[in-house]
């Protein structure tokens, strides 16, 4: 028994049916589209239909059953009792089904969750890989040319720097937000051919072994002066505020206020749109969360981003954006790439 299963099991009140595939990774190491981990107290079951009976029949840490394609019905007929069930993973859908059948289906939420926001060493030595290799990829592609091509092309360089230092694939589809572009946070790269004297919001990482690394940068193709200067200059004051001040034992909702109160005591008040940051690991934003609506509180192992920004609409955007781990009396950072304004051709 591993001990990520052993830690559920004593926060287990009942059977846990786990069906989000990310859980399912964290806890024995399976990947499928079509599976189920049953986790009892004395007992934990693989559920998956023929397509991946092989690849599970490897998993040493649970008994391995085979179901129709159709698992959740088959469930459905053969679970009694009560089963706690994952309501942000299932569907309502195979709620009912379950529901309908001779378990009875009791809601939990974040309980694997929990277990994942607090990372082992393991986990934090894959999560310091893929910031290496994404410090690496910045390095290079500040000597990729910019002014004339699209915002897509440079996205596509990013693709291939990434396989090029050895990332296992891209975290996410990388954006990057030329001008006023740039002012969306989650802007998609498009067509735009990026020009002289802008601003260009870069937002990109990559996985190893499925632990993902998640960093922007925000770089100029030209001097800049008034406004935008200023304005760049009072995000990394403000993500400074939130390095320096971010520890075990402080909630999310004040490491939040940590930065936005620096934007928010500038000309700039009201331009950070989002929360500070979020929770890293097998997902991309998983918890803990750092916002103004966050209910969580930080403890030694957390991994999560510093990503405090100004968006003006239709103008630009500034984001800067490092990765670190939470300690009892501040953090590790794991990005190692610089943060003063660069300016690329």
């Amino acid at each position: 028994m591993n001990n990520r299963l052993a830690r559920l099991q004593e926060r287990l009140e009942q059977p846990l049916l786990v069906t989000n595939p990310v859980n399912v990774v964290y806890l024995v190491g399976f990947q499928s589209s079509n599976c189920a981990l049953l986790v009892e107290h004395e007992r934990v079951r693989l559920f998956t239909d023929f397509r991946y009976i092989q690849a599970a029949r490897a998993i040493q840490q649970a008994e391995i059953v085979q179901t129709k394609r159709n698992l959740i019905g088959e469930l459905a007929d053969t679970l009694t009792g009560p089963v706690g069930f994952e309501a942000n993973a299932l569907t309502y859908a195979s709620y009912e089904t379950l529901r309908k059948g001779t378990a009875e289906p009791v809601a939990t939420y974040g309980v694997v969750e929990q277990l994942r926001a607090v990372k082992d060493e393991n986990e934090l030595e894959s999560l310091r890989k893929a910031c290496g290799i994404t410090d690496r990829v910045f390095e290079r592609l500040t000597e990729v040319p910019f002014v004339g091509r699209t915002e897509r092309d440079v996205a596509w360089d990013l693709a291939q720097l990434f396989h090029d230092e050895g990332g296992d694939g891209l975290a996410f589809e990388p954006i990057v937000g030329s001008g006023p572009t740039g002012s969306r946070p989650h802007a998609r790269a498009g067509d735009l051919k990026i020009g002289a004297g802008e601003l260009v919001v870069i937002d990109t990482g990559t996985t190893i072994d499925g632990y993902a690394s998640d960093y922007t940068r925000t770089f100029a193709t030209g001097p800049l002066e008034g406004e935008a200067k200023e304005a760049y200059e009072t995000v990394l004051l403000a993500q400074k505020a939130a390095l320096d001040g971010i520890r075990a034992g402080l909630s999310g909702v004040d490491a939040d206020a940590l930065a936005r109160s620096v934007i928010d005591d500038s000309p700039f008040a009201g331009a950070m749109g989002h929360g500070l940051g979020h929770g890293l690991g097998l997902d991309v934003h998983e918890d803990p969360r750092l916002s103004t609506e966050s209910s969580d509180v930080l403890v030694p192992g957390n991994v999560v981003t510093v990503e405090p920004g100004i968006y003006l609409d239709g103008r630009f955007g500034i984001r800067i954006e490092d990765n670190v781990v939470v300690t009892e009396d501040g953090i590790e950072n794991l990005t190692g790439f610089r943060k003063d304004l660069l300016e690329v051709a």
